[in-house]
């Protein structure tokens, strides 16, 4: 794992993102994470071949997927599909806790067979963007065991694989209850225009963007592109492209100590009145004031971390 990018997601020039692994030669990343308002990993977009699941510890907190909110209580495990537009959301001053795995289905296709009889059939059903395992499931529980027991073995890709097999055998079971499994079916056009258009501001958010050119990037008219934009992160084009640069602002505030002219000249603002009017309208706070709470909050997260060690 990179700990310089610990908490970004780092994305590629189509959007995708690049999963921080915790082992460069096995993709899987497994962590006890959390969420509270205002951090910079949640509200964030974006897309991975992987598979994405998190069961929720302490809290509750939700999962925007294709653009439909999905809540998550404590015990309640999300499966995200590859290839599906997401991302995590807090929900009250409180936050959430969880434990979270994201692994590439390559893991899982010790065979061709296996590939094209339990692998294939999930992760390229249009029709299963998500599933949710929650306290009226039977198989809620043993998932939530199988995800806390993934912390400990994080390192150990012969004991992960095993894991992971379990847990794909309920995500199958799963389906099948609810009729997900269906045919192969060719990708959603409409999705794939929305990421070519996400990836285009990820790329070129640091310069002035409009509308036109938003929609020019993926060769469609301006109403579908802010059509497309509702529909999946319900925000138009502009808005997510505010949001991104905010989002940009407060990752220099917490990794950097780059001045706040410094900071507008890096995200795309054209002053340091405007980067904290439109920072303070995405986080509630000033940047100076966003800067020191991070601070505070990084450090009780170590003490906490700190006495949690102490006491094992």
């Amino acid at each position: 794992m990179n700990r310089d990018i610990m908490g970004i997601i780092v994305k590629r020039e189509d959007g995708s993102e690049i999963v921080n692994y915790d082992d460069p030669q096995f993709p899987s990343y497994v962590f006890e994470g959390w969420v509270k308002p205002n951090v910079t990993w949640a509200h964030v977009p974006h897309f991975h071949e992987d598979i994405e699941m998190c069961t929720i510890t302490q809290g509750k907190m939700a999962y925007s997927v294709n653009g439909k909110t999905v809540m998550l209580h404590e015990g309640d495990t999300i499966f995200i599909n590859s290839n599906q537009i997401h991302y995590s959301m807090c929900i009250d001053d409180e936050g959430a806790r969880y434990v979270i795995a994201v692994f590439h289905p390559e893991i899982l296709n010790s065979s061709v067979a296996v590939e094209m009889q339990a692998i294939r059939p999930i992760i390229e059903n249009k029709d299963l963007p998500y599933l949710r395992f929650r306290d009226i499931d039977e198989m809620t529980e043993a998932v939530e065991q199988l995800m806390r027991s993934l912390l400990p073995i994080r390192h150990c890709a012969f004991e992960l694989t095993k894991q992971y097999f379990q847990i794909w055998d309920l995500v199958i079971k799963r389906s099948e209850i609810i009729g997900a499994l269906a045919p192969e079916e060719t990708p959603d056009a409409r999705m794939h225009t929305f990421k070519t258009m996400m990836g285009f501001i990820s790329n070129n958010y640091q310069r002035t963007l409009t509308l036109e050119e938003i929609a020019g990037s993926a060769n469609i008219s301006k109403s579908l592109c802010n059509l497309l934009f509702k529909q999946y992160v319900d925000e138009s084009p502009i808005n997510y492209l505010m949001h991104l640069r905010a989002r940009k602002v407060a990752e220099y505030l917490r990794s950097s100590s780059l001045s706040m002219t410094e900071i507008a000249a890096q995200t795309g603002f054209s002053g340091i009145s405007y980067m904290s009017e439109t920072f303070k309208k995405c986080f509630e706070i000033s940047p100076r004031e966003y800067r020191k709470q991070w601070a505070d909050i990084t450090r009780q997260e170590q003490e906490r971390i700190a006495k949690k060690g102490k006491g094992a």
